[in-house]
């Protein structure tokens, strides 16, 4: 899902410079200026009306990264400092996952339907006559327009036009939610209905004004590894897709930021399989027609929200990053955890969770990186554990079924791998909640690709694909040498 674009840079540059002013000690006193070193006087707002506006927005895209959400502000002259001074006096994160930056959400259209300047005016009139809701009319220059207060989307004008003189515009964030869960209000600006939301994380990459943002944990993770306290990173097995490296350059890297400990979330994943391979056996045997698994927070929302049909055939087994925390907290009590993922849906799971603290992104995790000018390439190789290869494999679509089949089962079964959340794979698993399905042991993934094509990545699906393959390559190679020696 992750790709490239101008929002995504910007709000890495805006990480950057929030770590760098922690790391001087001088957030509360320098990140007033932020919106100033973004947009200067001396150049000219290309985009927005204004330089104001410009800065206005960048103020505003600061909140969520200091770990609140705009909806927090309760006065537009609060000055950034002063959230600032929120930020690092607060005791615990903010539970909010998604929140929308209305000052920059502002540039789509009201309706789906346009009436171009193709329009002929034409006496058969077919736009109007097909409206059931009379929301076309002809203007003074004789050519059809729609009212934007009337139109309700049906697209029937677009249809009956003979000069196809009427265009669907989506609305990005709109069109990419599998589940209608965001949607304009009176005042044109997109909202998240939380009682749909499943976390998917595509609208924040299809908004082409980077409107939606994650509700950091960023300050709190920083805060406590300034304070001295133990501080352990559990790393999501998909980041070894995000760079070209030995998988043990990348926890090095980690462990610099001045984490206490690196654990992968792989060795959870171990327990994962185990777990649902015997509660696959178990069900089956008890006569269930079939079992899905549980890893993908988003589906596990999916199914909560929209399909509770189907939640009796999910299964109950914890997810890697379940396990790989409550295993730490029990090892390390006093500790504070961070799962560091590519998941939007994850900072959910670990608000719910009560073994995780804190969330990180592959993104965040990235910025932080620069902004501490930590090169991966250049660290040495921390050791890594001896964690078998399919659990690693959890990254990739079909990585769980491949875990799965190399158990004991004892039993013969088909399965099936539901790659991406959209609106036919859903259709599909609605269908299944009524009891039947094609296979017995049925995985999904929200994301085409799975975890390495999470929405919070910074390298794309291909490349990622290409980079995890080599560095467990890398890994097996060193394991085969270190037997042979």
């Amino acid at each position: 899902m992750a790709y490239l674009n101008n929002t995504m840079i910007i709000r890495r540059q805006l990480v950057r410079k929030v770590v760098r002013l922690f790391n001087e000690g001088r957030l509360i006193e320098g990140i007033d200026r932020i919106p100033l070193e973004m947009s200067p006087r001396e150049i000219s707002a290309q985009r927005r009306c204004c330089i104001y506006k410009e800065r206005a927005v960048v103020r505003y895209k600061l909140m969520p990264i200091l770990g609140l959400g705009i909806e927090d502000e309760q006065d537009e002259l609060t000055p950034l400092s002063e959230f600032a001074s929120m930020a690092m006096d607060r005791k615990a994160p903010s539970k909010k996952v998604l929140t929308v930056v209305d000052e920059a959400c502002t540039s789509c259209v009201k309706v789906n339907y346009i009436v171009t300047n193709i329009c002929r005016g034409c006496v058969a009139s077919p736009c109007i006559m097909n409206c059931p809701k009379n929301a076309i009319r002809f203007n003074s220059s004789g050519a059809a327009e729609i009212k934007s207060d009337k139109c309700v989307n049906c697209g029937l004008c677009k249809e009956a036009c003979p000069y196809h003189a009427i265009v669907y515009v989506p609305i990005p964030c709109e069109e990419v939610c599998p589940v209608n869960a965001i949607s304009k209000n009176e005042h044109g600006i997109e909202q998240i209905d939380e009682s749909k939301c499943i976390y998917c994380g595509r609208c924040q990459n299809a908004c082409p004004f980077g409107s939606i943002y994650e509700v950091s944990n960023l300050i709190d993770v920083l805060k406590s590894i300034q304070q001295k306290e133990e501080v352990i990173a559990l790393v999501a097995p998909a980041l070894f897709g995000q760079y070209d490296l030995h998988p043990a350059k990348i926890l090095k890297a980690i462990e610099k930021i001045g984490f206490s400990k690196v654990v992968e979330v792989a060795r959870g994943a171990e327990l994962t399989t185990k777990y649902e391979a015997r509660e696959l056996v178990h069900r089956l045997e008890e006569g269930a027609p079939f079992m899905t698994t549980s890893c993908c927070p988003s589906y596990v929302e999916l199914t909560r929200k929209h399909i509770e049909g189907l939640k009796p055939y999910v299964s109950d087994t914890g997810s890697p990053m379940h396990y790989s925390a409550a295993t730490t907290k029990m090892q390390h009590p006093e500790a504070k955890t961070v799962f560091i993922g590519p998941c939007v849906a994850k900072r959910k799971e670990g608000i719910d969770n009560e073994f995780v603290d804190y969330v990180l992104s592959f993104s965040e995790l990235d910025a932080i990186f620069e902004a501490m000018e930590i090169t991966p390439a250049d660290c040495e190789e921390l050791v890594m554990e001896n964690i078998a290869g399919e659990a690693r494999g959890f990254a990739l679509s079909g990585g769980v079924i491949a875990a799965i089949q190399r158990q004991d089962l004892k039993i013969d079964i088909k399965t099936l791998s539901i790659d991406g959340l959209n609106k036919k794979s859903i259709n599909l698993l609605k269908a299944f909640s009524k009891g039947k399905a094609s296979a017995q042991f049925i995985e999904v993934m929200a994301c085409e690709g799975g975890c390495i094509a999470g929405p919070v990545s910074h390298s794309n699906p291909q490349k990622g694909k290409r980079n995890f393959e080599k560095g467990m390559d890398m890994i097996a190679e060193k394991v085969n040498v270190d037997e042979a020696i």
